[in-house]
């Protein structure tokens, strides 16, 4: 920018002398050489700072490394690079047998989880019956021992109580009898029947205890029965208790294990869908090199390939620091495209990066350190108001931006004949030839 002004100068001081005939002399020549430095420079230092402009501009454009969400080998890649797609479009397959077989054997589960989980309301249902039935048994069994075996017992100990009574009682005549039979009083018989009597009684006593012991060990078998009873009733009482967990753990209307196994099947069920990877959004993959028979990975840091959403592209210009204030929001700024000669695109100043590249650390083992190099640039956004897609630039076309603000405008006019000269100077170049 600066030579084409210079020679600008030169050409119009060329100009001059040639026609006003002016001679070159040691006053002419020095003060042309002078007075150039002092207006250009002047113009330049005024123009640089309150109209910057810069060659580092480039258009850019969002791109998604597309990542497969699931492993496997591709089978196909329907897709063709740089064609416009729609979202939902097929961009490639991976073989989905692996998953399928995982569905299928997680189907099979689930049924039969679900089946088992039907049964738990009948098993249940049955538990609740074996225990009334144990506890009804046991009632049964303490009624019976109450109305029978201890009525029993009562009435077994009863004769023992009257045979012993009697039995004293005889006992006690025949001590009287023998000191009567003794003194003569009484006669032999009337002491032998008495003796007979006693002799029966003992008799009637011993049959009572052995009445009576009989009884007891009856009552003891019938505890017996009532503990068995007792035992049943418990484990009948430990089956429902069980059961009744089982049944009671259901959650949101289904089984733990089936549950379970349902996330299981959705997970595997979306796992199958992923092998199927679509466009994400309307747009197109560009440089595509995935072939079939290639093995797909979820790796983030090895896409697939590159799909490049369907967007209108972003001119960001880098501007020195030193024309920071001057980089307003809204502005007015002008783009030139080396790949499109001859033009000069309007715009505004959308956004400006609160952000340097170089200004940015991240959490670390390592302590920060002042970083060498040049200083970092300021990003700007622009957005141009021609339509730039009947141009068909590529994403990363390079430009030269120049803004131009509200202060010292009347030379803003130099920077936009600058700009359209180095426009026109595009036509001009060589690669070597």
């Amino acid at each position: 920018m600066e030579t084409l002004m210079i020679l600008t100068y030169a050409a119009i001081c060329v100009a001059i002398f040639k026609i006003f005939k002016i001679p070159l002399n040691k006053w002419t020549v020095p003060t042309a050489v002078l007075g150039g430095v002092i207006m250009l420079g002047t113009v330049l230092l005024l123009m640089n700072y309150n109209h910057p402009y810069t060659k580092v501009a480039q258009t850019i454009v969002v791109t998604t490394p597309i990542v497969p969400d699931v492993k496997g080998r591709v089978i196909e890649v329907p897709v063709q690079p740089n064609i416009p797609l729609k979202q939902g479009e097929v961009l490639f397959r991976i073989d989905p047998a692996p998953y399928q077989f995982e569905v299928d054997r997680l189907e099979a589960l689930l049924a039969d989880a679900t089946t088992r989980a039907a049964q738990l309301e009948e098993r249940l249902k049955a538990a609740e019956a074996a225990t009334g039935q144990a506890r009804a048994e046991l009632v049964a069994s303490k009624s019976e021992l109450d109305t029978q075996a201890r009525e029993i017992v009562e009435q077994a100990g009863a004769a023992v109580d009257q045979v012993k009574s009697a039995l004293n009682l005889a006992l006690k005549d025949e001590i009287r009898y023998r000191t009567l039979l003794d003194k003569g009083v009484v006669p032999r018989k009337k002491y032998e029947e008495v003796q007979q009597r006693v002799d029966s009684l003992e008799a009637q006593l011993r049959q009572a205890a052995a009445a009576e012991r009989q009884a007891s060990e009856k009552l003891g078998a019938g505890g017996d029965r009532i503990r068995s009873v007792q035992e049943s009733l418990r484990r009948a009482e430990a089956q429902e208790r069980e059961a009744r967990l089982a049944f009671d753990a259901e959650s949101g209307g289904a089984n733990p294990e089936v549950r379970r196994t349902i996330a299981a099947l959705d997970r595997k069920l979306w796992e199958l869908e992923k092998t199927v990877v679509r466009a994400p959004t309307d747009g197109m993959v560009t440089q595509l090199l995935l072939r079939p028979g290639m093995m797909a990975v979820p790796l983030p840091l090895k896409p697939t390939m590159v799909f490049v959403h369907a967007e209108s592209a972003r001119l960001i210009a880098s501007f020195l620091q030193n024309s920071f204030l001057r980089l307003e929001i809204g502005a007015e700024a002008e783009a030139i495209f080396p790949a499109i000669p001859g033009r000069v695109f309007t715009g505004k100043i959308a956004t400006v990066l609160p952000v340097i590249d170089r200004g940015s650390v991240q959490a670390s083992g390592t302590l920060i350190s002042q970083r060498l190099g040049p200083p970092g640039r300021v990003p700007v956004g622009i957005d141009l108001d021609d339509d730039m897609s009947s141009f068909n630039l590529p994403a990363g076309s390079v430009a030269e931006v120049a803004v131009y603000t509200e202060h010292v405008q009347h030379v803003a006019m130099i920077r936009r004949i600058l700009l359209r000269m180095k426009s026109w100077q595009n036509f001009l170049f060589s690669e070597g030839h």
